[in-house]
């Protein structure tokens, strides 16, 4: 399992480090300090890979750990050679496969398939197919999946992301496959989300079977009914979420939403990080608001609520209290 993602303070440090040696490169006394700050806890170190992550710019970030683990320890005992080794963490970019998608799969199979899978969206993009057997699917953004359609049965496998499914008159059994199990619509209009290693699923028409890959436990949710479950087991059912597909539409409805869950959503439409400060996380959200427009989505967030949108540098937005 990948480690937690560090708290937002420490994730605005690490940012706003990055920020200063970005606009002051050659002042030694500041790099001193980052470097102290760097040592301190392996959630610092962690933060500012995931900064690098999002600035695509200083990443010491080869695919195995050992390697940025090795630039980080000469950064702490090597003070004379600071200059070569920021030459080093600026080189070593594009060594994590996949971006965003290592950051939050655990499994390397998983993510091979996906980069190499038929129906492929990139990060805000939205995209809406009708398939040869009638049935039409939507991937949401950064989704990836494989298509199926056997003489016997007709099959999808989901990789990363979410699809919205309506199955088309076909007599051929339709089956999802993801990687905590696989669901069996009966004539249905359904959404499958993959995230934090559980499959989520919403029904809004007919009814779908789940069943988990390792225990084989099965239920079925009808049309109104959400629920989840990874290998091992599922979760009860509760109420659909009504506007959980309104993102086919390129569109985010908040009815009484958390900020920082809005925030989480949204974040998932748009490029770099995108965070959101613990005292403003629990004001409520309700709306509706575009996700083809990220920027537009923000400045109608500010015009409602007590907040600001702050930009540290390209790429990392952060929601703060006015």
């Amino acid at each position: 399992m990948p480690a937690p993602t560090p708290d937002h303070q420490t994730l605005q440090e690490a940012a706003d480090w990055f920020a200063r040696l970005s606009s002051e490169p050659h002042d030694l006394a500041q790099q001193h300090a980052w470097q102290q700050w760097l040592a301190q806890s392996d959630s610092h170190r962690q933060a500012w890979r995931y900064v690098e992550r999002v600035s695509q710019r200083f990443a010491p970030l080869q695919g195995d750990i050992d390697t940025a683990s090795q630039t980080l320890q000469a950064l702490h005992h090597t003070p004379s050679s600071r200059r070569q080794v920021l030459r080093t963490l600026s080189v070593i970019s594009g060594g994590l496969l996949l971006g965003g998608l290592a950051w939050r799969h655990d499994a390397l199979t998983e993510q091979l398939l996906a980069w190499q899978a038929g129906y492929r969206t990139g990060t805000g993009d939205i995209l809406e197919r009708t398939l040869a057997d009638g049935s039409r699917i939507w991937l949401n953004s950064a989704t990836a999946l494989d298509l199926d359609l056997g003489p016997s049965q007709r099959s999808l496998r989901l990789y990363a992301g979410e699809v919205l499914i309506a199955t088309g008159p076909d007599p051929r059994p339709f089956v999802v496959h993801t990687a905590q199990g696989n669901l069996t619509p009966l004539g249905t209009r359904f959404s499958v989300r993959e995230r934090a290693a559980r499959t989520q699923l919403n029904v809004y028409e007919g009814a779908v079977q789940v069943r988990c890959s390792a225990t084989h436990h099965t239920r079925v949710a009808k049309a109104g009914e959400r629920l989840s479950f990874d290998q091992q087991s599922v979760s009860a059912s509760e109420p659909a979420l009504a506007g959980r597909e309104a993102w086919s539409k390129g569109v985010l409805l908040a009815e009484d939403m958390s900020l920082s869950q809005f925030i989480e959503e949204l974040a998932a439409y748009r490029r770099g990080h995108l965070g959101v400060d613990p005292e403003v996380a629990h004001l409520r959200v309700m709306g509706t608001f575009p996700l083809r427009d990220t920027d537009q989505a923000l400045a109608m967030l500010a015009g409602v609520l007590p907040i600001r949108v702050e930009q540290t540098f390209p790429g990392w937005t952060t929601v703060k209290p006015r």
